[in-house]
């Protein structure tokens, strides 16, 4: 290009620039359609594709309530908010008189937290995407916030930015990076203020929830945010529409970013991203609107607890199991794991996560980026889940038929059908049905020869 007309384009483009700053907007990334803050133009946003096809996750609740680790994570309100006998029994029973909820916050060590074998975990978990508790319902926050003097994880207990440090490993593994909020702190004053003023007062959302939020989102740049703690107020209280206008129209995550539904009272299973509606939410049938599974393998907590049994402990076919339902019904399956103070994932929820890996190493072809069948199950059976990837159908066995023969109801052949079971060479048999659907010969093999111990997925071709 000439000086000249390079001169000339240039002095055109500061122009333009001044004239889009008079209009307060300069397009970025082609034309993006900007949101206000109302749910019904929130609610039209479309969902980033990649969670929709990452469907597996691992949650993680990590904080203070590890240190006395007993009860569950919400261990501070049913001592002190509810004043529960049992809580009171035990701190009598293991601690000084005196003590309080704070003084476990030094003991939050996080010793052996090694981020990048936790980011290895996941990985060979199967997980597209991991969320940490920034901050839980006890205001302490794994990160520097500036907004929690002497309540955070840089200034007591790791002296570490563990947000920061996990987010890290996560990325340079390519697994997405989502971060849970509580709005709402239990016991901090202007919370407790505002609820006095019957939250016609916003003290605690203007000095300390939104700051936090934005914080976050500016500092971490998550691709999901996992919002709690919303259930006493409206979201007008919380300003969650402004923030939401925000996230989506000038975040620096404006394109990626993904959030759930916990963001006022009557908001859960209604507005927002993806739908939790409510923990451990399994729908019947599928659902319109994009949803997630989140539960924990601890069956009594979220967070670690040094008293839990194997009685608690959510067996490799339950989880798996559920796995294979809610991606069935359209669903994410998001798994949590509670770690130790000292930021030790212990050897069982170990394995529960590396035999969730183990099955998706095989059987991850019918999870990943699938979508739901015409049917989600089979007609004569709930042991049968369907999903479907372009012109593929995967029927997901969860139990083995006693005869070595699986009648399935819905599939219709064709002259091209063809049936495998992922992980073993070969066709396998089929035949058609007299009165509807098919008869699929199942491999004659013991079952420490087959590809996996439970859920066995046979992929479907030329059917409908």
């Amino acid at each position: 290009m000439r000086p000249g007309v390079l001169g000339a384009a240039l002095l055109l483009l500061l122009v333009l620039r001044a004239a889009q700053s008079r209009r307060g907007a300069w397009p970025r990334h082609g034309a993006h359609r900007r949101y206000t803050p109302d749910w019904k133009s929130l609610d039209g946003r479309p969902l980033p594709a990649w969670y929709d096809e990452a469907k597996f996750g691992v949650f993680l609740h990590w904080g203070v309530y590890s240190v006395p680790a007993w009860g569950s994570e919400w261990f501070w309100w049913h001592w002190k908010g509810e004043g529960r006998p049992l809580y009171e029994l035990f701190m009598k029973e293991n601690y000084p008189p005196g003590f309080s909820y704070a003084d476990f916050g030094p003991q939050f060590t996080a010793t052996f937290f090694e981020p990048n074998d936790w980011a290895d975990l996941f990985r060979a978990a199967g997980a597209r995407y991991v969320v940490l508790t920034a901050k839980h319902h006890e205001g302490f926050t794994n990160w520097p916030s500036p907004v929690s003097w002497n309540w955070n994880s840089q200034d007591l207990g790791p002296h570490r930015d563990l947000v920061g440090e996990l987010g890290t490993a996560l990325r340079k593994r390519n697994i997405r990076y989502g971060l849970y909020h509580s709005l709402l702190e239990w016991f901090h004053p202007l919370y407790l203020l505002d609820k006095k003023n019957g939250f016609k007062t916003q003290y605690f959302v203007s000095s300390k929830t939104m700051p936090e939020l934005y914080d976050l989102v500016n500092r971490y740049k998550p691709d999901l945010i996992w919002s709690d703690g919303e259930w006493e107020c409206p979201d007008t209280y919380w300003n969650s529409t402004d923030f939401l206008a925000w996230l989506y129209n000038d975040s620096p995550v404006k394109d990626q970013v993904v959030v759930n539904d916990r963001w006022g009272q009557n908001c859960s299973c209604h507005h927002g991203g993806f739908y939790n509606c409510q923990d451990k939410y399994m729908p019947e049938s599928l659902p319109g609107h994009k949803w997630e599974m989140c539960t924990s393998v601890d069956k009594l907590s979220w967070g670690y607890r040094r008293n839990m049994v194997m009685a608690s402990i959510a067996s490799e076919e339950e989880i798996i199991s559920e796995l294979v339902q809610a991606v069935s019904l359209g669903g994410n399956y998001l798994l949590n794991i509670g770690p130790t103070k000292d930021g030790v994932i212990v050897p069982i929820f170990q394995e529960r996560l590396l035999a969730v890996g183990k099955w998706l190493s095989i059987s991850g072809e019918a999870i990943y980026a699938s979508e739901p069948w015409r049917v989600q199950s089979d007609k004569n059976t709930t042991s049968v889940w369907y999903t479907s990837k372009g012109p593929d159908v995967y029927a997901i066995l969860l139990r083995w038929p006693e005869d070595g023969v699986l009648y399935l109801t819905s599939p219709k052949t064709t002259l091209t059908t063809k049936i495998v079971m992922l992980g073993l060479e070969g066709d396998l048999k089929w035949s058609p049905n007299p009165v509807q659907g098919l008869l699929i010969s199942l491999p004659q093999l013991p079952l420490s020869a087959l590809p996996v111990k439970f859920a066995w997925t046979l992929k479907l071709t030329g059917v409908k």
